[in-house]
């Protein structure tokens, strides 16, 4: 069991900030691709299918990088851990508003995985370490939240500055605000004291690990397909771009409130593997409204986006939850990253995959019952880290 830190009324605050906004900036450029899309699309002259391929740059290096970036995290701490996600993600958004050219850009996208790779082991591990274990499930879904905090963000503020800045000035505005919360990391964090730099330890994996990778790949792979196109689904039926930005910003609205309430819920009961089925179950009712939606009824696209974002978005922060509360997964800063790894590969496959779908099927209808396909192979995999954590259970009862 990791020492809890006492941190100051003040400070707690400030590092809870910093929790949320590290879990924001790396992931607003998979929703300011979303929001922005249609601009994309005619300023870079490619296909509407090519949106895809910009997060196959940043979540494929995430996934590499998050096998093993948590023993990193666990000998340089939160402290230095921060500085360098904000810092990354200061130099992708540089270069990615200065760089000509499609393929240049989907370059520099690597660059992002190194921050989404320390994303979760970082504000998992100054979790496990600063916060009392009463506060932990809901410190867990506030952090998670700020992914959808990004949605809402990119939704809500950026197509309106990329009319009057274009998409590249638009993504020069991220940079400055990236350098400054890296200063202000060393800052608020201070300096860790040695019995808060973990020990680096080897993380083997098991089959209740592997079941929950198994859950968040899936998960990755329908949420990223789904918030990538349905905003250029939308504008397909006849929305304007700036209404379908707002189903982004709706998107990641629910996604926040799901993540500070269903976390500390899943917290609660006895077994939160069945919740996650649950969950899963109801997005997948979420997504098939899409296949009923024509330019008569885009009311079901509001349906589906507030669906998912009030089910599935819960997943990620509900699988964090467990695996700082469940010692049996192994040690928290590096079954973080191997989690975190499936879920970014889910990441790197979906939008990708999905676009390339549509494409050759000439229409997103097919895309959407794929989608319904990977939720049901998430619940499956739920349902057996249920079983296996029950049998683990009894077996340390006996």
């Amino acid at each position: 069991m990791t020492a809890i830190t006492a941190t100051p009324a003040g400070r707690e605050i400030g590092i809870r900030t910093l929790l949320v906004l590290a879990m924001a900036m790396p992931m607003l450029l998979l929703y300011a691709v979303s929001a922005l899309g249609p601009q994309l699309v005619h300023d870079l002259a490619i296909s509407p299918e090519s949106l895809g391929y910009f997060t196959v740059g940043s979540f494929g290096m995430a996934t590499v990088l998050s096998l093993r970036v948590g023993a990193l995290v666990s000998r340089i701490g939160g402290r230095y851990g921060l500085a360098m996600l904000f810092g990354s993600v200061a130099l992708t958004f540089a270069l990615m508003a200065s760089l000509p050219g499609f393929y240049s850009l989907l370059l520099t996208t690597a660059l992002l995985g190194m921050a989404q790779a320390l994303a979760n082991p970082v504000t998992n591990l100054l979790i496990d370490q600063r916060v009392a274990p009463q506060h932990k499930a809901f410190v867990v879904g506030l952090k998670q939240s700020g992914v959808q905090l990004a949605a809402l963000f990119a939704g809500a503020v950026l197509p309106t500055c990329a009319l009057q800045l274009g998409w590249r000035g638009t993504f020069a505005l991220v940079v400055p605000l990236a350098l400054a919360l890296s200063l202000w990391a060393l800052r608020q964090t201070g300096q860790p004291a040695a019995k808060d730099v973990a020990r680096a330890t080897a993380t083997t994996l098991n089959p209740r690990l592997g079941s929950l990778m198994a859950v968040q790949c899936c998960v990755g792979i329908a949420l990223s397909a789904f918030i990538t196109y349905l905003p250029l689904y939308a504008v397909s039926l006849g929305m304007d771009q700036a209404e379908a930005g707002f189903l982004v910003a709706l998107f990641g609205a629910m996604g926040i409130v799901s993540r500070l309430v269903i976390t500390p819920l899943g917290a609660r009961l006895r077994e939160d593997a069945f919740l996650l089925a649950g969950l899963l179950l109801v997005s997948g009712m979420s997504i098939a409204l899409i296949l009923q939606a024509d330019a008569a009824s885009s009311a079901l696209l509001w349906l589906a986006a507030t669906g998912v974002g009030l089910t599935a978005v819960a997943t990620n922060a509900i699988a964090m939850s467990m695996l700082i509360r469940d010692a049996a997964f192994g040690n928290v800063a590096s079954t973080s990253g191997m989690v975190s790894a499936a879920f970014f590969a889910g990441f790197t496959i979906g939008p990708a995959s999905i676009g390339e779908l549509a494409r050759r099927s000439g229409s997103l209808g097919s895309a959407w019952e794929v989608l319904l396909v990977v939720l049901a192979l998430g619940i499956v995999s739920s349902l057996f880290l249920a079983q296996l954590r029950r049998r683990g259970d009894t077996s340390a009862a006996e």
